[in-house]
């Protein structure tokens, strides 16, 4: 009993707090966002994170069912996978695992480094894997030295019954930036 009249002292303090934090998630129009990043060295991932902070967006690595070696990473050598599947456009990795049902989502990032001026291959996998019709797709990218002009329009050309938003090149971009970037898409 006395435990009771305890739990009913407390409870005015807790229930406006947990009523103005559900009120808060209410205001953001509770959209459900993935952020879907494909990184090979970690720099992608680095903006991934930073995109979730900001988005409140839920977190998937698009990830190859067999990892990128340095030797396949080497761009210098033509013969190198990285090589062989930027030149092949057909090229698709697999993936080490699929997200599942995009049902749930209202808006889908997708996040990779600039190979070749486009989107890796693995991000063609992943799109094609998974049901996007329906939702705001919006590409983010690094690069050490391409905009994301070109691989944005050959997804958008490649894939274009998507409804594609304009992406953002998010080299070295902090959270501020991100968050504004993000309220000028709506989210």
């Amino acid at each position: 009993m006395k435990s009771l009249l305890i739990a009913f002292m407390i409870l005015p303090w807790i229930s406006p707090r947990a009523t103005a934090q559900e009120g808060a998630a209410r205001d953001t129009g509770n959209r459900r966002i993935l952020v879907a990043y494909f990184s090979a060295t970690g720099t992608t991932a680095a903006a991934a994170e930073k995109l979730a902070r900001a988005t409140g967006g839920e977190l998937f690595a698009i990830a190859p069912a067999q990892p990128y070696t340095d030797a396949d990473l080497d761009w210098n050598d033509k013969g190198s996978r990285s090589s062989a599947e930027m030149n092949d456009p057909k090229a698709r990795p697999a993936l080490k695992a699929v997200k599942g049902s995009m049902a749930g989502y209202d808006a889908v990032f997708v996040g990779y480094p600039i190979w070749w001026n486009l989107a890796p291959r693995i991000v063609n996998t992943f799109i094609e894997s998974h049901d996007l019709k329906g939702r705001s797709v919006i590409p983010f990218a690094t690069s050490g030295g391409s905009g994301i002009g070109n691989s944005e329009a050959a997804l958008r050309k490649t894939y274009p019954d998507l409804k594609w938003k304009n992406g953002k090149l998010l080299n070295r971009t902090d959270e501020k930036a991100i968050r504004a970037w993000v309220k000028e898409l709506g989210y």
